[in-house]
C-alpha cells in the first residue's frame, strides 16, 4: 500500500496497513528551520540547504530524504513551487545560521531586531532573542466597527504578516496567468510523487478579523456588536468562495486533502460559546467545506485548529469536516479516549501524537518514546487516526528526540522493523 493510499483509507474508515505519518505536510505540522538544521547535522546530511518557506513562523522544508528516512506519507502541494534557484535568496537565522527564504519576502534590520515588510509597513517583528516574526500592525485597528461597510477588505486583506507573505504556491495572483502557473506546479508535484498532498487554502473565519483589527479588539466586537460581526463574516465569506472557485477548480485533480484554518480553543476551552460559533462562523465554515466537496468530490476536508475545541467538533463534523489538527490533548476536555469514544467513529483526529510543549523540548528519548507509544495506544484503534506531533517542532527540540519520536512511531506501525539514523538507508 502506498503513502497516498494509506492517509485516504484512513480518512475514509478503510482498512488501512499503518497508521499514516505527516511532518511537514502543512504549516502546523513542520518544524522550526533552527531545529530543522540540527536535525540534518545529526543524521549526517551535508547536501542542500535550510530553506524557511513560511517566514513568519520560520519554518523549514523538509527535503526528500528526510521524508524518506522518517518514512513519512504526506507532502505539502508548495513543493511544487519556487523550485529555481532565483525563488530564493539568503539569509541568517537567529542563531546564526545560514540558511535561503522566498524572494518575495522583505525584511529589514533595525539594530538586532528584525522586520517583517509588507506593502512598506513593518507587518511583524522579530526581537532580539526571539526567533519567529509576531505581528506588530493591525490594518483595520481604527475603524468604527460598528459602522464599517467593509467595502475594501479585499483591498486591506493583504496587509497583515500573516495574509500578505505567502507560501509557495500562492506567490502569484489567482488570474489567468496564475492560474495555469498553479496547475503546472500541482500536476507536476502529483506525477512526482505517492504521498498524500495536502493544499493549504485557509479560509479562515475567525483568525482573519483578528490579524485585522487585532485580537482583543474583535472578541470585544462579538459581544458588543453582533450585527456588524455577521456583515464581516459574509464579506469574508464572499471572497473566501471566490478564490475557493478558482484555486480548487485548477488544484482539485491533484490533491487529496483541503486545509482550512481558524483556532478557535484556548487550554481552557473554545474561546467563545457554542452559539457564538454557530452565529459567527460555523455557516460560512459550512459553506466553504461543502462547496468544496462539491468542486472536488474526491479531496477531503480538514481544519487547523489549536486548543480545546472538543465543544464544537459535533458542529464542525455536521458542516462538512472530515479531519481536524494538531489535537492539543493538553487542553480542557481534549482527553484522547474521550475523544475517540465520543467521536472516533465520525472524524479523524491527526495530530495528538507527542507533545511538543513539555516532553519534546525538555524530556528524553526514552520519555519522548512513551509518549508516542500511549498515544498510539489511545488514538489508532479501529482506524481514523493520522499521526503528527501536537503542532510544529520548535527551535530547542533536540534533534535525538525528533529521531526518537519517528523511530517509536514507525516501529509501532509497521514492527519489528526500525528506522535508520543515516541518509541513504531506508528501511
Amino acid at each position: 500500500m502506498n503513502s497516498r493510499t494509506r492517509v485516504l483509507n484512513t480518512l475514509e474508515r478503510r482498512p488501512a496497513d499503518a497508521v499514516p505519518i505527516d511532518f511537514g505536510g502543512h504549516r502546523s505540522s513542520g518544524i522550526s528551520a533552527i531545529a530543522y538544521s540540527k536535525l540534518k547535522k545529526h543524521l549526517g546530511i551535508e547536501t542542500g540547504h535550510v530553506y524557511v518557506y513560511d517566514v513568519v513562523q520560520q519554518l523549514a522544508i523538509v527535503e526528500p530524504a528526510i521524508l524518506d528516512i522518517f518514512r513519512v506519507d504526506t507532502i505539502e502541494l508548495g513543493r511544487g513551487f519556487c523550485l529555481e534557484t532565483t525563488d530564493w535568496k539568503p539569509w541568517t537565522l537567529p542563531d546564526g545560521t545560514d540558511c535561503m527564504i522566498p524572494h518575495y519576502a522583505d525584511i529589514e534590520a533595525d539594530g538586532r531586531d528584525r522586520y517583517l515588510l509588507v506593502q512598506g509597513e513593518r507587518a511583524a517583528a522579530m526581537r532580539d532573542g526571539c526567533v519567529f516574526f509576531e505581528q506588530t500592525f493591525f490594518p483595520f485597528a481604527e475603524r468604527n466597527f460598528a459602522t464599517d461597510s467593509f467595502d475594501d477588505l479585499a483591498e486591506m486583506l493583504p496587509r497583515t504578516s500573516w495574509t500578505g507573505v505567502p507560501s509557495p504556491g500562492w506567490e502569484f495572483p489567482l488570474d489567468e496567468r496564475g492560474l495555469v502557473r498553479l496547475r503546472a506546479g500541482a500536476e507536476r508535484l502529483r506525477q512526482s510523487t505517492d504521498r498524500a498532498i495536502i493544499g493549504l487554502f485557509g479560509g479562515n473565519m475567525f483568525e482573519i478579523p483578528c490579524y485585522l483589527f487585532g485580537m482583543e479588539r474583535y472578541m470585544t466586537y462579538m459581544g458588543l456588536f453582533p450585527e456588524a460581526c455577521v456583515r464581516f463574516s459574509e464579506k469574508l465569506c464572499e471572497l473566501h468562495l471566490a478564490n475557493l472557485e478558482r484555486w480548487l477548480s485548477v488544484v482539485g485533480p491533484f490533491i487529496d486533502i483541503i486545509m482550512f484554518g481558524d483556532d478557535l480553543g484556548s487550554a481552557k476551552g473554545p474561546m467563545f460559546s457554542l452559539s457564538m460559533y454557530r452565529k459567527y462562523f460555523r455557516p460560512y465554515h459550512e459553506r466553504l467545506w461543502k462547496r468544496a466537496k462539491e468542486i472536488a468530490p474526491n479531496v477531503k476536508t480538514q481544519l487547523h485548529c489549536c486548543g480545546g475545541v472538543a465543544p464544537l467538533l459535533d458542529d464542525m463534523i455536521d458542516a462538512g469536516l472530515d479531519s481536524i489538527n494538531p489535537v492539543q490533548v493538553g487542553c480542557e476536555g481534549m482527553e484522547p479516549k474521550l475523544l475517540k469514544k465520543t467521536f472516533g467513529d465520525r472524524i479523524t483526529f491527526w495530530g495528538g501524537g507527542c507533545d511538543t510543549r513539555t516532553i519534546l523540548p525538555t524530556g528524553t528519548p526514552e520519555q519522548v518514546r512513551a509518549c508516542v507509544r500511549e498515544r498510539f495506544a489511545q488514538f489508532s484503534p479501529d482506524g481514523g487516526y493520522v499521526f503528527q506531533q501536537i503542532h510544529n517542532i520548535l527551535a530547542e527540540v533536540p534533534p535525538e528526540n525528533v529521531v526518537a519520536m519517528f523511530e517509536e512511531i514507525n516501529q509501532l506501525r509497521f514492527p519489528p522493523r526500525s528506522l535508520p539514523r543515516k541518509q541513504g538507508t531506508v528501511p
